[in-house]
């Protein structure tokens, strides 16, 4: 028996940038009406994060913050046609993307991955937030000033500017 292209659910996740002013009921709100989408297709949400208010790389027209959302789910392709096409129409979505992910690997494992990715991101940031201040520490301790040689190092003595020769001939 084969199965038809409509009724595979494959896994996705999903990447949500809300503007920064919706309410907490307008979130919610957003998120109902896509589970519903989801399941309307014969899907199932496994996870949504919320991961609060953050900065944008980039301004999107003159905002530079937003609330962003991450989500794993399965669904029909139809599902994300749809997903997609509410998303564009909601003025309180500013970005949004869907990542199909590989359907061999378990979505309990990506959610692993993606944690894991982000726990050693922070571990990286901590270790080079570590050495900065050892750093600072180690420069403080050996004086911290620079002495009369200011920040340009020792130039040696320099003849007094007086008129400056042409560079070039100008006729």
């Amino acid at each position: 028996m084969e199965l038809s292209k409509a009724t595979v659910k494959r896994p996705y996740e999903v990447i949500v940038v809300v503007h920064p002013d919706a309410s907490v009921e307008e979130q919610k709100d957003l998120f109902r009406k896509n589970k519903a989408t989801i399941e309307g297709f014969s899907g199932s949400v496994f996870s949504l994060e919320t991961w609060g208010k953050r900065n944008l790389a980039n301004p999107i027209g003159k905002l530079k913050k937003a609330i962003f959302f991450h989500s794993y789910f399965e669904s029909d392709t139809q599902a994300i046609m749809e997903l997609e096409r509410t998303m564009r129409n909601n003025e309180k979505v500013l970005r949004f993307v869907h990542t199909r992910l590989d359907e061999r690997i378990p979505l309990v494992k990506h959610a692993e991955n993606f944690k894991k990715g982000l726990a050693e991101s922070a571990a990286r940031e901590k270790e080079r937030e570590a050495k900065m201040q050892a750093r600072k520490a180690a420069f403080a301790a050996a004086g911290g000033d620079r002495g009369d040689r200011g920040d340009r190092g020792d130039r040696g003595d320099r003849p007094e500017r007086g008129e400056r020769p042409e560079r070039f001939d100008r006729k």
